[in-house]
């Protein structure tokens, strides 16, 4: 078993001493750290940390010794929100949209998901690997160390099934902790555009049994908002993800207020992500639940939405948590250091509120907070080591540079 000694860390963030499983409300803003410290890693588990006054170098036996001077050391990113496995780029939508063409337009003329999912319709799982693991390596150096992948570029019983797939090969082939969400109803098919009801027929007593039958996901997704699927039509699918024992959650309210809030509450999401349209109704809700309110900023700077208003979810006493949305259309980046820094630039949350939403809440939207989300003994060692620099505060404001210096995913 390996052991590894980091010392001389400048800062030592996110710590914890009672392997706290959510951050929520006016906790958020609390960021416990120890300066001028050591952290000790046995396997994959941090087995020890403090003050470097305080190691007893000598009675440690340590097969590597990594010197932190001048370096932040702090739980990996656990990104809660992605849909890693596509086919292209949408570039040309890119263009359309700075011309004036809104999201809605775009998917209407056959753009949008219906594009993505006829690129990879066309595309072999191999070649979907291949890019997926260049994604993954890309994630891990902007600090990322777990992450979820949807399916939802698909829209077919198959390649919903092929996506899946990937998914579980990339976890197989990743030292990334990896969760995997079935999302075919993610929009209607073109050939479905005049019998939704018999679309919805197919992902409730085909896809589902059949995801289900291979261990495909963790799971069950729903694009619950104004032009796509509605609380009754997802009320269906959720009912039948349940009954295969596939948990829920939920995109809602992106577009509208399309009460995909008060659905995800009703069945025990573990997540409702975006949140673009959230009320004192949606906070009411939240508040009476286990729910985790999950918004994606990155997205809404993309395509030109107005922000989730994180601040009220966090006066109410709510949870939040931040995620990348990492896709080719809304949001084509998975770096959650740039996600940390628009959380804080523009929807004015503090520094300290955007890493632990991005770290123990997102970890808990992932069901993944007892083992990940803040340095505690016990805990896996899914750390980011940072360049040399001044404070977490830092993080944020120099938003346009990578300061990740080593992402130690389960101990290495």
């Amino acid at each position: 078993m390996k052991t590894t000694l980091i010392t001389n860390i400048k800062q030592l963030v996110g710590v914890d001493y009672y392997s706290i499983t959510i951050s929520k409300g006016p906790n958020m803003a609390e960021l416990p750290t120890v300066d001028n410290a050591f952290l000790l890693i046995e396997g994959e588990t941090i087995k020890a940390f403090g003050p470097m006054d305080s190691l007893d170098k000598d009675n440690i036996d340590y097969d590597e010794v990594i010197d932190a001077t001048g370096r932040l050391v702090l739980p990996a990113w656990v990104d809660s929100h992605t849909h890693l496995v596509f086919a292209g780029s949408r570039e040309g939508e890119f263009v359309d949209k700075i011309k004036g063409l809104s999201y809605e337009d775009i998917a209407k003329r056959g753009g949008g998901i219906l594009n993505s999912a006829a690129r990879l319709q066309h595309t072999g799982e191999e070649e979907l690997f291949d890019a997926a693991m260049l994604r993954i390596e890309e994630i891990k150096s902007y600090g990322t160390g777990a992450v979820e992948i949807k399916s939802g570029y698909g829209l077919t019983v198959e390649d919903e099934l092929k996506i899946l797939r990937v998914a579980r090969k990339v976890k197989e082939n990743t030292n990334l902790f990896v969760k995997t969400t079935f999302l075919g109803a993610h929009s209607f098919p073109a050939q479905y555009k005049e019998n939704r009801e018999g679309y919805i027929d197919l992902v409730i007593n085909e896809m589902l049994p059949r995801v289900a039958g291979e261990g495909l996901a963790d799971y069950c997704d729903v694009f619950c908002d104004r032009g796509f699927f509605t609380v009754e039509q997802t009320s269906r699918i959720l009912e039948k993800a349940i009954s295969l024992n596939i948990k829920p959650r939920l995109h809602a309210n992106q577009l509208d207020f399309s009460g995909g809030v008060q659905v995800g509450v009703k069945y025990n999401a573990l997540s409702v992500d975006h949140l673009e349209h959230a009320g004192d109704a949606e906070i009411e809700a939240l508040l009476g639940s286990d729910t985790m309110p999950t918004l994606l900023p990155a997205s809404a700077f993309f395509i030109n939405l107005d922000y989730p208003p994180a601040r009220k979810f966090i006066e109410a006493g709510l949870p939040v948590a931040i995620a990348s949305d990492y896709n080719p259309g809304s949001s084509p980046t998975g770096n959650m250091c740039m996600v940390v820094a628009l959380a804080c630039i523009k929807m004015k949350m503090l520094p300290e509120e955007a890493i632990n939403a991005a770290t123990i809440n997102t970890a808990k939207a992932l069901e993944l907070s007892e083992q990940l989300g803040t340095i505690a003994r016990g805990k896996v060692a899914n750390l980011i080591i940072t360049k040399p620099i001044p404070s977490y505060n830092y993080i944020p404001y120099a938003f346009g540079s990578n300061l990740v210096e080593r992402t130690i995913v389960r101990g290495v």
